[in-house]
């Protein structure tokens, strides 16, 4: 991944706080060209610096309003074959490999607690898969974020 220059964090943070502005507006209002912005934006998506395959939309807006980590134990030589099940379950926002006794941390979302229930169960079948835990979220304190990190430097 690529090293964010003053401009391009100039870019990112003026995207953070109106994620729909179009190139045009958003080079007038950072004084840069058009192409400019353009371009160290396709630059940005390339590298993989930006998550452009999906408009953040809220699972709340999904009528999916539960949320919750799951930690999975498996068996280590099925880890390919449980990625792949896993990625077949609509309610898997993202899963992470960490580092300690756990070995996939899973984000899902659900309609209702007893569907956190079957989202769990459907993952803990999964083959591969082991053991499982659940936490569900009770509220969010801190949204996803990286305007602080943009700031920094």
């Amino acid at each position: 991944m690529q090293q964010l220059d003053a401009s391009d964090r100039r870019i990112l943070l003026a995207l953070d706080e109106d994620p729909r502005v179009p190139v045009m507006m958003l080079a007038q209002r950072l004084g840069l060209a058009r192409g400019t912005v353009h371009s160290r934006l396709e630059r940005l998506a390339a590298s993989g610096c930006l998550r452009t395959h999906s408009a953040r939309v809220l699972p709340q807006a999904l009528d999916r309003g539960v949320m919750a980590m799951v930690s999975a134990e498996l068996d280590q030589s099925k880890l390919n074959d449980a990625v792949e099940a896993l990625r077949k379950i609509p309610e898997v926002l993202e899963c992470h490999a960490p580092a300690g006794d756990t070995d996939l941390l899973i984000r899902v979302v659900a309609h209702s607690p007893d569907d956190l229930y079957r989202v769990s169960e459907e993952i803990r079948f999964c083959p591969g898969i082991t053991r499982t835990s659940t936490q569900m979220f009770l509220r969010e304190v801190i949204p996803y974020r990286t305007t602080g990190l943009l700031k920094q430097d």
